[in-house]
């Protein structure tokens, strides 16, 4: 009867263990729940940043072709800034395995294993900078969805006190995600934060951009988002089985990316010597391949929609589902923990609707070989 009580006690303690880390890893920094649809703010009279409205929530074709045209039709109309723009890296493609068969989040789909093969395609070596963003919207008019919108969701320790004590609406579950009115890519912690672009953070990855946003600035530049797979080959750098892009350890004995130091999410060390956001070059390329920043600092949206069912036969240059209410993305950011948030892993994915912004949220882009 003793060692029968003994082996239950073992029992319930490991199931408890296991729920607890499960629960951590998962539940992340709930920037997977920012929803615009589930959050009314009031509009900005007399707004200088938007010159209309757009529907919480939904994303419409016809709507990301208009505003296409918009900032198409202006091209021609600025002269170019001399903010030199990141460089293409050409990718020889062919065949790699993608996921794991050994997931840390399961629910994540970030299983199974299988077998891709993949075109020859560009990616940028760094995500998007500020400063490379401002030349397109000097150069094109281009008002960002999140103009639009008027608001913008901000980590709240990002915040002023007098900004924060004056929000009385968050995000359910993850509090310290606020709307913040006319929060947007210059402005990433709203009207009394500092702009982007005069506080040295002019090389720090652009945040604040929606998925629709992400399209047009790649569009401008005559390439398109990654796919998933395309992200996930890139970060690879050509190994296989590896959790980070540089190998199996976070810490090799040096930082290698900007992820969160301490207890998320009131207390940040800054070991790796930041405690928001990075330079898009710090810490050197992360792989062969020469890329920088894949993980870590902030999140990258990708193509796809979002979806978790996933076979393990073999697949060329999959693009995910063909329709869907999500996108995703990849890459963790600066706010990911494995105590919290376990997602700064090459196999790792997380999704959001597609009209939202954060301020740990951007993207690179990809081209296709002519």
């Amino acid at each position: 009867f003793f060692v029968l009580l003994l082996y239950l006690l073992f029992i319930t303690v490991l199931c408890d263990s296991t729920s607890n880390t499960d629960h951590e890893g998962r539940e992340g920094c709930g920037c997977h729940d920012l929803s615009r649809k589930d959050i009314e703010i009031p509009k900005i009279e007399n707004n200088v940043l938007a010159d209309e409205t757009i529907t919480a929530g939904i994303e419409v074709d016809g709507q990301q072709q208009q505003q296409q045209q918009t900032f198409d039709s202006k091209k021609k109309n600025k002269k170019s800034s001399n903010t030199k723009l990141s460089k293409f890296i050409y990718l020889e493609g062919g065949f790699f395995t993608m996921g794991t068969d050994t997931p840390s989040l399961p629910q994540d789909g970030e299983g199974p294993a299988r077998k891709v093969f993949l075109d020859p395609f560009y990616v940028e070596e760094t995500e998007v900078s500020n400063e490379q963003f401002a030349r397109f919207v000097e150069e094109t008019n281009f008002i960002t969805e999140t103009e639009k919108f008027e608001w913008s969701f901000v980590f709240e320790f990002q915040l002023d006190s007098k900004t924060s004590s004056e929000i009385d609406v968050a995000v359910a579950g993850v509090e310290w995600w606020l709307p913040v009115t006319g929060a947007y890519w210059k402005l990433p912690e709203g009207p009394n934060g500092n702009n982007v672009l005069e506080d040295g953070r002019a090389d720090h990855p652009v945040v604040q951009v929606t998925w629709n946003d992400a399209v047009a600035y790649c569009k401008w530049r005559g390439g398109r988002l990654l796919t998933e797979a395309e992200w996930e080959f890139a970060a690879r750098g050509g190994k296989e089985n590896l959790s980070y892009p540089w190998g199996e350890k976070l810490f090799p004995g040096k930082h290698r990316c900007n992820t969160w130091q301490g207890k998320f999410p009131h207390s940040n060390t800054e070991k790796d010597s930041y405690k928001w956001t990075s330079p898009v070059k710090e810490y050197g390329p992360q792989n062969d391949y020469g890329l920088y920043g894949m993980i870590g600092n902030v999140w990258e949206w990708v193509s796809d929609y979002w979806t978790t069912d996933f076979e393990n036969f073999p697949q060329k240059n999959p693009q995910g589902p063909s329709l869907g209410l999500e996108r995703t993305k990849k890459g963790g950011s600066y706010l990911c923990h494995k105590s919290y948030c376990y997602r700064y892993r090459i196999e790792a994915r997380t999704p959001t609707t597609p009209d939202s912004s954060s301020s740990n949220v951007g993207f690179r882009c990809a081209k296709d070989v002519e």
